[in-house]
């Protein structure tokens, strides 16, 4: 040996069998005798050969058809990862990586469920899946897993299932800093601090809440956080719901877990309440930014959909190939934006390109 990486030639050589048959063992496919299967292997562990998945997978022209499940609402955080899956399919869609989204019912695990046990493994090879983590899904998240789909956690964590990695903040981390804004913002003043979620089952809310109680009571006790809650879908809802709870509360803050912020944002400037309140929402979207140039909103913290969507691809692909990644390149930061620092629309823009796959309903 020359000291250069063995190669599947001097595997063939050293077990003595032609390159066809070191294929098809390293592929895993029918048609060689145990024996042979053993002889493969002992001169691969001799050799020290380590293969690049990825490298064969290029010369065989493979693609990589991804899967992206989103719940199926007017939250304009989840349309913006849907707009980065389309910018990534313009701009890296030459790339031997094909992206797909599919709209699911708004925290229906049943329907999540039914989407994941649909997934053909032979046609998808990977899948983001930003669900409620239930029993159900977990379950068809783990069948999927065992058919050798890869599988990452969109935004919102699913780690009582088989899944291998999950792509978003911190969101503990995220409800703390809110809750150390929040405090600081309000000073020495007192009152009752609502709190919306976007639903009970999500376990990206649940944390969220998690972290803000903690700081709150352990570092501002002056302030009661009432009960979450559970932000409806339809605006007008909301708006009526917020009426009812400022009609019987002395309120001084508000703390938006929840990426859909219109109906809070229209009862705020209809009641003329925001500028006389504390108000940190998450996910800077137009919405929320519009919020914060006006002062209605006085915080929001944010991630980047972008990165969710390129750092889901690389870990898929990794995972695929079963090659390292790098964790550093895929921690995704919690930004803070405040109306004195908002990138401006030019830097947020994306370059534009051909349009390719991504149709809505791919199964």
């Amino acid at each position: 040996m020359t000291g250069e990486a063995p190669t599947v030639n001097d595997i063939a050589r050293v077990a003595g069998v032609s390159l066809a048959t070191v294929d098809r063992v390293l592929n895993g496919r029918p048609g060689v005798r145990a024996v042979t299967i053993e002889k493969v292997r002992a001169a691969i562990d001799e050799l020290g050969y380590v293969r690049d998945r990825a490298a064969a997978n290029l010369a065989r022209g493979r693609f990589y058809n991804l899967l992206f499940i989103l719940p199926d609402s007017g939250d304009e955080f989840v349309t913006s990862i849907e707009q980065k899956i389309r910018d990534f399919t313009r701009i890296q869609g030459g790339d031997r990586t094909r992206v797909h989204k599919i709209r699911v019912r708004s925290f229906d695990p049943k329907e999540v469920a039914g989407i994941i046990g649909r997934i053909n493994p032979r046609h998808f090879h990977g899948v983001a899946i930003f669900g409620p983590e239930t029993p159900s899904v977990r379950d068809a998240i783990d069948r999927l897993k065992k058919n050798g789909v890869a599988v990452v956690a969109l935004v919102s964590d699913l780690p009582s299932s088989a899944r291998d990695h999950f792509v978003g903040i911190d969101n503990i981390s995220a409800g703390k800093t809110a809750g150390k804004l929040m405090g600081r913002f309000l000073g020495a003043r007192r009152g009752r601090v609502v709190v919306l979620t976007g639903s009970r089952l999500a376990r990206d809310h649940i944390e969220r809440r998690l972290g803000f109680d903690t700081v709150m009571q352990g570092e501002f006790p002056g302030l009661h956080i009432l009960p979450s809650i559970e932000a409806p879908e339809d605006p007008a809802q909301l708006r009526q719901l917020l009426s009812r709870v400022f009609a019987q509360e002395d309120i001084c803050a508000v703390y938006s877990s929840t990426g859909d912020n219109r109906g809070l944002v229209e009862f705020l400037e209809g009641a003329g309440l925001g500028e006389s309140l504390t108000v940190i929402g998450h996910e800077l979207t137009d919405m929320s930014r519009n919020a914060l140039e006006t002062g209605t909103f006085d915080a929001v913290i944010s991630q980047d959909a972008g990165h969710l969507v390129r750092s889901s691809v690389r870990l898929l692909r990794a995972q695929i190939d079963a090659v390292p990644h790098d964790p550093w390149q895929e921690l995704i930061r919690i930004d803070i934006f405040l109306k004195e620092n908002m990138p401006s629309l030019a830097e947020l823009a994306e370059t534009p390109g051909i349009v390719g796959p991504g149709e809505d309903d791919p199964l």
